[in-house]
């Protein structure tokens, strides 16, 4: 996912890691980032309330970010310990951090996080980013090992997407893509007990046919359009639109990400998808 100016970071991290077939685990560095002040980044169709140090020039006489009433972050290790309070009272209602990549990673931002914002009164869930080089079967395995089913979590998130930085040059053909997907969501929807979310960008969405995946509820990345127009006709609950964010209370850039409905209908969805 979008890490703003943190990427070149995630470049190397991705390269050094995420599912080679090595003779231990790595893990991942937790950061420190300071603290940016929103209202010095204010811009044009966001909530008041947040911040973007590269904003997109939205047009506010169409469907903007700001429109949608219910708002939520994801971050990693990047972000550092959050303070979820103070990023609560800003107004974010969800969050979902970084907990494994491929087979053998672990991003100590979830673990590090996970109960602060559960304590807070933030919900929270872990996301797994897919590494080509895997099984299916490997990657849930080791995210299942790493992120504990916890009543009132989040579903999972499974974030695919090409792996430009990684090590891994595997790019299967969209069958392929398709079947290792329905594999890994249905092998950790039986161990949580609820269907993961799956993140997705839309060069990857297109390329690999997603659209015709039934029963998969989408997060769509697009940080310069409304999600009607870079997935046509598609269905999301969820809407990445800045990887530049500033949100009181974390450090640094941050992904901000809308729900799809009104504050009435988020509550509704989370009462039907949270871990049982």
């Amino acid at each position: 996912m979008s890490r703003g100016f943190l990427l070149a970071a995630l470049a190397v991290a991705l390269a050094a890691c995420g599912g080679g077939h090595k003779s231990g685990p790595s893990r991942g560095k937790l950061m420190a980032p300071d603290k940016l002040n929103a209202a010095a980044f204010s811009a044009s169709g966001l909530p008041s309330r947040f911040g973007d140090t590269d904003p997109h020039e939205w047009d506010t006489s169409a469907v903007v970010p700001a429109n949608y009433p219910v708002h939520g972050i994801d971050a990693a290790r990047y972000q550092g310990v959050i303070d979820w309070s103070t990023a609560r009272n800003a107004g974010i209602s969800f969050a979902w951090v970084k907990a494994t990549e491929g087979g053998d990673h672990i991003d100590p931002g979830f673990e590090a996080n996970a109960p602060r914002a559960r304590a807070a009164g933030v919900p929270i869930g872990a996301y797994h980013f897919y590494y080509f080089c895997r099984t299916p079967e490997e990657q849930a395995k080791w995210f299942m090992k790493n992120v504990p089913r916890q009543a009132g979590d989040l579903p999972p998130v499974l974030d695919i997407e090409w792996n430009h930085q990684s090590s891994c040059k595997r790019r299967p053909d969209g069958a392929t893509v398709r079947s290792e997907m329905a594999e890994f969501l249905n092998i950790l929807n039986g161990h949580y007990g609820t269907l993961p979310v799956v993140y997705t960008t839309p060069d990857f969405y297109a390329e690999n046919e997603l659209g015709r995946m039934r029963g998969v509820e989408f997060w769509l990345r697009t940080v310069a359009a409304h999600p009607s127009e870079r997935y046509p006709g598609e269905r999301w609950s969820f809407w990445q639109y800045t990887g530049t964010g500033v949100v009181p209370g974390v450090g640094g850039n941050v992904d901000i990400n809308a729900f799809a409905g009104s504050a009435g209908s988020w509550q509704s969805w989370l009462s039907a998808r949270a871990q049982p």
